[in-house]
């Protein structure tokens, strides 16, 4: 008879939760009641202020009047920037936290009018001689790249009645659906034979995070139990993609976008000759990356990887990282940049940033919200692998970011796109890689090596598989809706045409569909690509730094502070970086090489291939 109940990893039990008393003392407090209430007055305000102006036929004063909106504007973000993320950061911890969800709701119900106004706002603007207005204004100068962004936007607006429609519509259409799936997706529980006749409950979670186990038969066993799950959840969850993809479709054609990816590029702040450079360049990567697959089947002792044997681990190391221990290197290593870099992880541990236990009702993955005052909120489910302490050199890599922006007003911070939001990240996660390798002994840095190379495959061969997985999708969702089973088709297929045959095609994925919350925000189409970006833009980045340390950190946390107030090609020219050709992002994959080169040779040596 098989016994089935919940169990926890034991390596859980001590790890962080983070502190949200230091924002509010709670949802139900009379300051988090006082702060909604305010920001709904603000919200009115703005609203009145934004109908004034633009009811007028002509502005007799834009200098004014641009004046007087953008600051209401700054007040208002100000406000939002740490209610919305409280809220949110309760939900992401317990999604079955009932007052949290409502407060959510409330709060996304009562930031209505400010969509709308928002949106008569930009509409607005298209309309002024904005190069004017900046000439004349302290806050028009030091907000220009919002204002030339508001112009191009304006050109894709529908009319007012319609926006505004778009806007209501939302929360019952795409931010529904997004919802649906965090909701759903971090609430299923699997049901997994951990030993023979000894079944347990997992939330999807920690099923997924035993890919990294080093028993092949515990990965297969959990990639299979992982699967039927989400077989067993794939309708709503298939509702919720084609309703997320029906609205980008239908919004992107009305506002008189050439196409979702159009519209992203423009979100992202880089063009589409700079997409097409990296995307090319990623192509000819594929070999390479196929060469550290076969290298790594060697090493397992296989013929070919399936799915749950990509971040298996290899070599004889098989060294735990503890919580304490993984902070403490990573403080270590951050602190070989900067005090300033070391000094925000030690705030980051003693005010309680971080959240860290895997749990039910968790989402999964890792995420870093920034909330007030330069500080953070990070997320992670750890491991205790240096895989689980990359993670969070990477998340509070966002967090350094926050804190190099922290001097910059709300709508300057809230102009940085995901592709330049990432390079701190992975700048970040390589400088403690690259210490973990040179200090760690034979078995640690073959094991840290192959580590870098399944983060890299994934940036580089799985973020492409998903960026034409999307294009299939946005090509046909206009004419219909997918089944489950199609979008697992077009998954696999895209599967196949980036792993090629890295991976046995009898064990591709086929829900990472499912998997990826990335598909299912309700603003973002293209989500996943700014990752490639910002990893290879990081990896150029650091091998600037390693040439002239002291340069470098000269004009590094500058570069940081101004990622929302310039297009992406111009701040990678402060760096003396041409993003619009292929070569800048074959000499930042051929990082990718030299490592993949090493390995292979390592596993020649060791394994006698």
């Amino acid at each position: 008879m098989k016994r089935m109940h919940v169990v926890k990893a034991t390596v859980q039990r001590a790890l962080p939760h983070w502190n949200l008393d230091q924002y509010f003392p709670g949802l139900s407090s009379p300051e988090f009641a006082s702060a909604v209430k305010q920001m709904k007055s603000d919200t009115a305000s703005f609203s009145r202020l934004v109908e004034e102006i633009t009811s007028r036929e002509s502005s007799t004063d834009i200098t004014a009047d641009g004046d007087n909106v953008l600051d209401a504007l700054i007040r208002l973000l100000d406000r939002v920037s740490i209610i919305m993320p409280y809220v949110h950061l309760h939900v992401a911890v317990n999604s079955r936290d009932k007052l949290a969800q409502r407060h959510m709701s409330e709060c996304q119900i009562a930031l209505l009018p400010f969509r709308q106004a928002n949106t008569r706002l930009t509409a607005w603007l298209g309309k002024q001689d904005i190069e004017a207005y900046i000439a004349s204004s302290d806050i028009a100068r030091d907000h220009a790249y919002f204002l030339h962004k508001a112009k191009v936007e304006a050109e894709h607006l529908m009319p007012q009645a319609e926006e505004d429609l778009a806007s209501e519509m939302t929360l019952s259409g795409g931010s529904a659906f997004g919802k649906l799936h965090d909701d759903l997706t971090s609430q299923i529980m699997v049901r997994f034979e951990k030993r023979p006749g000894d079944e347990v409950e997992l939330p999807m979670s920690e099923v997924r995070n035993l890919a990294t186990d080093p028993d092949r038969d515990v990965r297969r066993r959990a990639f299979e139990a992982e699967i039927a799950a989400w077989k067993q959840w794939e309708t709503p969850i298939a509702a919720a993609l084609n309703g997320v993809k029906g609205e980008h479709v239908i919004l992107a054609r009305r506002r008189n976008w050439e196409s979702g990816l159009e519209q992203s590029l423009f979100q992202n702040h880089i063009d589409r000759k700079t997409m097409d450079a990296m995307m090319q360049a990623a192509r000819e990567a594929f070999p390479d990356i196929r060469r550290y697959f076969d290298a790594k089947a060697t090493a397992l002792g296989i013929d070919k990887l399936m799915w749950y044997d990509i971040t298996a681990p290899v070599g004889d190391n098989n060294r735990e990282w503890s919580w304490d221990e993984g902070m403490s290197f990573l403080m270590d290593q951050f602190g070989t940049y900067s005090d300033r870099m070391r000094d925000m992880v030690q705030q980051a541990l003693d005010e309680q940033w971080i959240d860290a236990e895997p749990r039910p009702g968790k989402v999964g993955g890792a995420f870093c919200s920034g909330t007030s005052d330069g500080k953070s909120a990070v997320l992670s489910n750890f491991t205790p692998s240096f895989e689980g302490v990359s993670t969070m050199a990477h998340e509070l890599g966002h967090a350094y970011h926050n804190v190099c922006e922290r001097e910059r007003t709300v709508l300057q911070r809230s102009e940085t796109p995901m592709t330049l939001a990432e390079m701190a990240s992975t700048f970040c996660e390589t400088i403690l890689r690259k210490a973990a390798i040179e200090k760690g002994s034979a078995d640690e840095k073959f094991a840290i090596l192959e580590g870098a190379l399944v983060d890299a495959a994934q940036i580089v061969v799985d973020i492409s598989s998903r960026f034409l997985f999307e294009q299939a999708i946005f090509e046909q969702r206009a004419e219909r809706q997918f089944s489950p089973d199609e979008f697992s088709v077009l998954m696999t297929d895209a599967q196949k045409q980036t792993y090629g045959d890295g991976i046995a095609e009898e064990g591709l994925h086929p829900y990472m569909w499912a998997v990826k919350g990335h598909y299912y925000s309700p603003n973002v189409a293209f989500y996943n690509y700014p990752y490639m970006f910002g990893l290879l833009f990081g990896l150029g980045l650091y091998a600037r730094y390693r040439e002239n340390p002291e340069a470098f950190r000269a004009g590094y946390d500058d570069l940081l502070s101004s990622t929302g107030m310039a297009d992406a090609a111009d701040l990678a020219g402060r760096f003396g970086f041409d993003i619009q050709t292929p070569d800048f992002w074959r000499s930042s994959l051929e990082v990718i090489r030299h490592d993949i080169d090493e390995f292979v040779a390592l596993v020649e040596r060791k394994y006698g291939a």
